[in-house]
């Protein structure tokens, strides 16, 4: 080529510096930095950054690609052998954390023993399950690869490769196809102010009800340690240390322990006290501090969101807004808290009229990208030249595959990072997962790990699944294809899953414009297990006033913290200590 890619060479490198920054700031928001050990920050922190990058190099390498006609008109572009390289590298390491480093990281990290090596063979034994369903479905495939292929290195790594792929695009169409729908929705009910205050109080009695039951779960538990304490003197010295330590942690006051043990008769400890049963009991304590601060810290943020939203209302009057800092802070006067951007008046402005149109405007465009999505989904695979997103990207059609300029870039990221959103926002807001979540500097290591795996098992399945919106003359000149997509057309069952499953998002799409999680719950009785807290608030502001319950326990807290009280037990507490790994 006779143009000089220094400047895409510069441009790539800053922006890989900048992803790595956001990611560290993101780590820092949801983990203490300081108190985690290295082997959870480090694996954590790449399997986001690498995913993140993935997002940046899929432009690249289209318009890598897509311009050697004239090097002008391609925005920013890199090597052949620079962008084959970068894809190696990020998909085997992205590889590695998904299948090996990140399930076996998630085990260890909730783990109940002490030694580290008891530890990992305790993520050993864990995952051996989840690592034979994997070897059995990878024998099953085996046997077809090598019947259509071969038995060759191609055929081995098109297996790996593909089964890797097709278990992510699974999970993937599924939570994109609900994240198109849910997102767009949450920002139009957030647009009402009033519909969001009803939302906020009718969510309060059930996570009140739960942070009731995990405060009570961790005294049962703790129950437990202070009888162990009493009766560690006839067990082994290394018990006694590990029970020490158990106790140390321990928040309950001895005196209540004879009351809290009267309660939980189920909480005896058994005759002979084993290394499993201390181990489990450690597992067991480290979770139900999670859950704890989980429900804490969901409790503390509704209360001021209701606050806020209803000091919004009640400023209809006045026309001017101020907010309290926080329900339990204390007035400061410092120099930095006298500063002010913005008047009462403004700010009224702000949350009232210029928020909400902000909310409708964002809701509709997202619904249209939505729309666009789902569409191109369908037509891909029976015309490529249909699909809007491609229409979108590709702008300088000079040859016959066409070709993709710097704006064509810009909104190929922005499509492939608004699917990436959808996907991940849908992890937070399907309640499939148990009792993962992410809690602001109180994250729990095994959660951590759980999420982070996640992001990077979902990116590259999405991204090569934008890769194909584009014209084939077009995407399949990339890296990308000559790496990926050449061993997943080896065979036409994986072919033909790549372009036909994606059809399968209208499944999601409807389940959630629909609420037919709604209608399985009510038929089938999966309460538990299908839970989504926007259909169960929205039903609830409609229903038989659980938001006015929620109403009275939020004014309840609120006159309990501005009285020094404790009215539930909540106010003025001090924020727990996140649970290390």
């Amino acid at each position: 080529m006779g143009s000089s890619s220094v400047g895409s060479d510069i441009f790539f490198a800053t922006a890989l510096f900048a992803i790595c920054l956001v990611v560290l700031l993101l780590l820092r928001y949801y983990l203490p930095l300081r108190t985690s050990p290295a082997y959870l920050i480090v694996p954590v922190f790449l399997a986001i950054a690498l995913p993140a990058s993935i997002v940046l190099l899929v432009p690249i390498d289209l318009a890598s690609s897509a311009g050697t006609d004239t090097g002008g008109s391609r925005g920013i572009w890199l090597p052949e052998r620079v962008t084959l390289v970068s894809w190696r590298i990020s998909y085997w390491l992205t590889f590695a954390l998904t299948w090996v480093i990140l399930p076996l990281l998630g085990e260890y990290c909730d783990a109940g023993y002490r030694e580290p090596k008891d530890r990992f063979m305790y993520a050993l034994r864990s995952n051996g399950r989840y690592q034979l369903i994997t070897l059995g479905s990878g024998t099953v495939g085996a046997v077809y690869f090598f019947v259509q292929s071969g038995f060759n290195f191609d055929s081995f790594k098109a297996l790996v490769m593909g089964m890797a792929y097709a278990w992510g695009l699974i999970m993937a169409i599924y939570l994109m196809g609900h994240g198109l729908v849910a997102l767009p929705r949450q920002l139009f009910r957030d647009a009402s102010i009033s519909g969001r205050l009803r939302r906020l109080q009718s969510q309060a009695p059930k996570i009140h009800d739960r942070l009731m039951e995990s405060i009570d779960k961790l005294d049962q538990y703790e129950a437990q340690v202070l009888q162990l304490r009493q009766r560690k003197n006839g067990t082994a010295r290394d018990f006694q240390e590990w029970i020490d330590e158990l106790a140390e942690t321990s928040a309950l006051p001895e005196s209540r322990a004879p009351a809290t043990t009267a309660r939980h008769s189920a909480s005896t400890v058994p005759p002979v006290i084993t290394e499993r049963y201390l181990a489990d009991l450690t597992r067991k304590l480290k979770r139900a501090r999670h859950a704890k601060i989980r429900f804490s810290d969901s409790w503390d943020r509704l209360v001021r969101s209701a606050l806020n939203t209803q000091a919004i209302i009640d400023s209809a009057a006045s026309k001017r807004l101020e907010f309290r800092k926080s329900l339990y802070d204390t007035p400061s006067s410092n120099f930095l808290s006298r500063i002010t951007f913005l008047t009462p008046y403004t700010r009224y402005l702000l949350h009232t009229r210029i928020a909400p149109s902000l909310y409708y405007l964002s809701s509709a465009l997202l619904a249209l990208a939505s729309a666009a999505i789902i569409w191109s989904e369908v037509v891909k695979s029976l015309e490529a030249k249909l699909s809007l997103v491609g229409l979108t990207v590709v702008h300088h059609p000079r040859s016959d595959r066409g070709q993709i300029g710097l704006a064509g870039q810009v909104i190929a990221g922005g499509w492939l990072s608004y699917m990436c959103v959808c996907a991940f926002y849908a992890l937070t807001d399907a309640r499939f997962w148990g009792n993962r979540a992410l809690v602001r500097r109180g994250t729990y290591p095994e959660s951590a790990t759980w999420y982070s795996l996640q992001v990077a098992k979902l990116t590259v399945p999405l991204a090569y699944n934008f890769t194909t919106f584009m014209p084939p003359t077009l995407y399949r000149t990339t890296s990308f294809y000559r790496f990926l997509g050449r061993l997943i057309d080896l065979t036409q069952l994986w072919a033909g899953f790549s372009s036909f499953f994606p059809i399968l998002i209208l499944v999601p799409v409807c389940a959630t414009a629909f609420n037919l999680y709604g209608k399985i719950k009510a038929v089938c009785g999966f309460a538990d297990l299908l839970e989504d807290e926007h259909d169960g608030a929205e039903a609830a502001v409609f229903g038989e006033g659980s938001w006015r319950e929620g109403r009275a326990l939020i004014e309840r807290e609120v006159q309990a913290a501005a009285a020094g009280g404790a009215a539930l037990g909540l106010a003025r507490r001090e924020r727990p200590r996140p649970v290390a790994a």
